[in-house]
């Protein structure tokens, strides 16, 4: 089946690194409170909470981190009320961006998503300008080197769960599935044990835009690393083919 995902394959290898497993704990923890906030801190009567609970844990985030961050969203002194927002955007040569962002001051989040892409001469579109070039896809990676099983094995177990693609990377296994499928699949997967990288809904372009110029590939660099530092930012989508 063919593999498609490059940006996924950009993303993992940066998230073995602390500072960014720190982001990610970072976002989860986002999630997890909006989650406790809407339905309660039991996950067998929240299905949000629980399914999030399943993704944590697939990007390797500690049981007491998950459970200090539920207790902490149903704690009376926590107060923080977060939004969704998302924006669209241009970088260098058209590529394409989605910021999506989980904020408790929007006019913040605005302001700053808006100076990360002026800073590497790209700006803000409006909303849709560029979604319709990516696919919203459910994205499990799996790590090959401590994998026991192999990839006709693990391409039938995740097939017969409901993915639709499979793809044999240089250090991994990526599972495709639909958004409405994600859940079955991760959790037969982690049924399983097998070595997960990382597990979410994903959005992957339906074309890459190749960036030869320096000042160019400098210019997007500095957009993602000034989006990456915002807390606010829970993902960034791109179509940059990054070699």
């Amino acid at each position: 089946m063919s593999g498609h995902s490059k940006f996924s394959n950009i993303k993992h290898k940066k998230e073995k690194n602390d500072a960014a497993k720190g982001k990610i704990f970072t976002r989860f923890g986002r999630e997890i409170a909006v989650a406790v906030k809407e339905g309660g801190p039991d996950p067998a009567n929240n299905s949000k909470l629980a399914t999030l609970i399943a993704k944590a844990k697939a990007n390797n985030m500690p049981n007491d981190t998950i459970d200090r961050s539920i207790k902490k969203a149903a704690g009376e002194g926590n107060t923080a009320q977060y939004v969704r927002a998302t924006y669209e955007g241009y970088g260098p040569k058209g590529t394409a961006i989605i910021v999506e962002t989980l904020t408790d001051n929007k006019n913040r989040t605005a302001s700053n998503v808006r100076n990360a892409f002026t800073k590497g001469q790209g700006s803000v579109g409006t909303q849709g300008c560029v979604s319709f070039m990516f696919d919203e896809k459910g994205l499990i990676v799996v790590d090959k080197e401590d994998l026991e099983m192999d990839a006709d094995e693990l391409m039938m177990l995740a097939i017969d769960a409901g993915a639709e693609d499979f793809s044999d990377e240089e250090d991994s296994y990526e599972i495709i599935t639909d958004p409405q499928d994600f859940d079955a699949v991760l959790q037969e997967i982690q049924k399983n044990e097998l070595p997960i990288i990382s597990a979410d809904v994903t959005m992957i372009p339906q074309t890459w835009v190749e960036l030869t110029d320096e000042a160019d590939i400098k210019n997007i660099n500095r957009i993602l690393d000034f989006l990456d530092e915002d807390d606010d930012v829970q993902n960034v989508y791109h179509n940059w083919d990054e070699k």
